[in-house]
């Protein structure tokens, strides 16, 4: 199963943005910290823009900013956002008038259902600014061993 990288993408993104809230940023610079293409980074803001996480302004000068502080954004917010499920989990659909594949189908239902409930619960109760509050010991550990963070060269 292919994994989904948009909210890892979208995270990653959102925090270095914070460090430079001050100015608009292009998607081009966003997408240079993702490693990824800026069209990744217009299509995964989009939502995050409907939500009203984020804002972007067009022309010369324009680009994306964060429009909320960090303690007031959650994972699961993010999330939402994005209208993409975390978990997804085919079920089989060959058969539909057969018995055991109805029985294996609803027991997939309830667990994903489960899983997701336990999923968002955990991910409201992390906000940007709790894992923006992780990266600076990181920061220091990795000075302490003589690399650099590639994003933040000096």
């Amino acid at each position: 199963m292919k994994r989904n990288s948009r909210l890892s993408v979208a995270l990653h993104v959102l925090l270095h943005m914070a460090e430079q809230a001050d100015k608009a940023l292009t998607s081009e610079v966003l997408a240079s910290w993702a490693a990824t293409n800026p069209v990744v980074i217009r299509r995964t803001f989009a939502g995050l823009r409907d939500a009203g996480i984020v804002g972007s302004t067009k022309g010369h000068g324009g680009g994306w900013t964060l429009l909320k502080p960090l303690d007031a954004v959650t994972l699961a917010d993010i999330q939402a956002a994005l209208d993409e499920p975390l978990l997804a989990l085919g079920k089989a659909e060959e058969s539909p008038g057969c018995l055991v594949e109805q029985a294996v189908n609803a027991a997939l239902d309830d667990a994903v259902a489960q899983a997701r409930r336990l999923l968002d619960e955990r991910l409201s109760k992390i906000t940007l600014a709790d894992l923006a509050a992780q990266i600076g010991p990181r920061r220091v550990v990795l000075a302490a061993a003589g690399c650099k963070d590639p994003h933040h060269e000096s």
